[in-house]
């Protein structure tokens, strides 16, 4: 009895052993097949992309980015001839429609604030940042939360704050402008005593960025108007009982130094140039108006995107009300584009975008301080080194301009020294400094700093009345 008991035992494990493993096969096989399945959709949902809509565009895209230009020009994708062959625009000093005619005698122009020395950087990550974008794309005014800011990519700039150590963003309000320049204005408004028998007086301190003044006085209304020069009025001590204004650029354009407000009260800091590439960090700042832009960050000037970082709601709404009033909120397309390239500027915590950077930067301030250096005639501001927070070392600042004076008594309008020696630089005036002084801009492509390079080895040269050529 006990034996065909034992032989039941056997019999029913070995059953259950054979159903386990049969149910295993069945289920490797099935999960096996539903994978192979997904696979065989992923694969055919990407080829019937590559086949369908943006084949065209994505030709486009190739064709223009392959047109060399003789490395001397760029063709574009809103440029193309009536076959749709790409259409080169020569740089500086270049021309053809190859753009190979070098022009040994022009001048170099260093007039412009863009940062078009970054163009290698984005060429190298072309397939990142890409975009193409849809006949349908966004047509509505809002997004689908009922906003006009693109929530994904205001996370991506506190992000980008975060990761480059050199703004408080945390319990702070936020808002997209075109560009720095719509921010600036809207921060006036926004902090303008809104007392007519009082308007508020709009100050900035000498050397400033001429489109404080320019674009203070073009809107001015009966709340608010551009007074002018900080230390002027603070000589006079004619601040009392009136409610100033103060634009604070830190680092300061043209000169690189690192600003404070003069007087207490309201202050709008720009900060468009305080990254790491062009000064060092030495700790995130924390001020109640704080505006960038992407031109001064990635060099997309003509993208026209900026935002502020504020911390009064009170100012934060006013703000938002004066976007809203001049322009219905801002471009999806430019915001979706500010989102790809600023993905691939916090990529691998912002390390190739500002080591890139930089690197570039230090090389051309080595090279003007080592020309100055011989030159008696022309002097630089002075640049002092501190800790950057960022790359976590001491070093010099490396800011976007050099701000040259000319050093001779009857050299009393730099500009047109630079000017007789073919340098086109911006002159000290027109930053409300004397004209002793000129703006050199350092973020200019490298056939254009090259010929900079030359033109300033030249003119020092002549100091000792030996001509050089480069």
């Amino acid at each position: 009895m006990n034996k065909m008991k034992n032989n039941c035992y056997g019999i029913c494990f070995f059953i259950s052993v054979a159903i386990n493993i049969l149910l295993c096969i069945g289920i490797y096989l099935y999960i096996g097949g539903a994978r192979r399945r997904d696979m065989k959709q992923e694969i055919s949902w990407q080829s019937s992309l590559a086949l369908t809509w943006t084949e065209k565009a994505a030709a486009e895209a190739e064709a223009v980015a392959a047109a060399s230009c003789s490395g001397h020009g760029r063709a574009f994708v809103d440029r193309l001839t009536s076959d749709g062959q790409p259409v080169c625009e020569c740089f500086n000093c270049y021309s053809g429609s190859d753009c190979s005619v070098n022009s040994l005698e022009c001048a170099a122009v260093v007039t412009s604030g863009d940062l078009t020395f970054l163009e290698p950087f984005w060429i190298q990550n072309a397939a990142n940042t890409a975009v193409v974008i849809s006949g349908w794309h966004r047509m509505s005014y809002n997004y689908a939360h009922g906003t006009k800011m693109l929530t994904e990519l205001e996370n991506c700039i506190r992000k980008l704050h975060s990761i480059a150590r050199n703004a408080v963003t945390e319990g702070r309000y936020m808002v997209f402008g075109v560009g720095s320049a719509q921010l600036l204005s809207a921060a006036v408004y926004a902090l303008s005593s809104g007392n007519s028998s009082s308007p508020s007086n709009v100050l900035a301190s000498i050397p400033f960025y001429w489109l404080f003044r320019d674009q203070t006085s073009f809107f001015s209304s009966k709340y608010f108007e551009f007074e002018g020069n900080t230390n002027s009025l603070q000589s006079k001590n004619s601040t009392n009982n009136q409610d100033v204004i103060e634009f604070v650029t830190s680092p300061n354009n043209p000169d690189g130094e690192l600003k404070k407000p003069v007087f207490g009260g309201k202050a709008i800091y720009d900060q468009v140039f305080y990254w790491p590439h062009f000064t060092p960090i030495p700790e995130p700042s924390d001020q109640d108006i704080m505006i960038f832009s992407l031109s001064k960050l990635t060099g997309h000037a003509g993208s026209r995107f900026g935002w502020a970082i504020i911390k009064d709601r009170d100012v934060y709404e006013k703000m938002l009300l004066y976007i809203s009033m001049s322009d219905v909120g801002i471009s999806q397309d430019t915001q979706l584009r500010a989102l790809k390239i600023l993905e691939t500027t916090i990529d691998e915590d912002g390390k190739p975008f500002f080591e890139f950077a930089y690197t570039k930067m230090t090389e051309r301030w080595d090279r003007l301080t080592s020309a100055f250096s011989k030159s008696t005639r022309f002097s630089l501001q002075n640049r002092h080194p501190f800790h950057c927070n960022y790359f976590n070392e001491t070093r010099l600042p490396t800011p976007a301009f050099a701000w040259v004076k000319c050093e001779r008594e009857e050299d009393n309008d730099c500009r047109a020294v630079l000017e007789a020696g073919k340098i086109i630089s911006l002159s000290g005036s027109r930053l409300s400094a004397t004209d002793r002084y000129t703006r050199v801009s350092l973020t200019v492509r490298q056939d254009d700093f090259e010929l900079l390079m030359m033109r300033f080895t030249n003119l020092i040269s002549l100091e000792n009345g030996s001509l050089q050529t480069m």
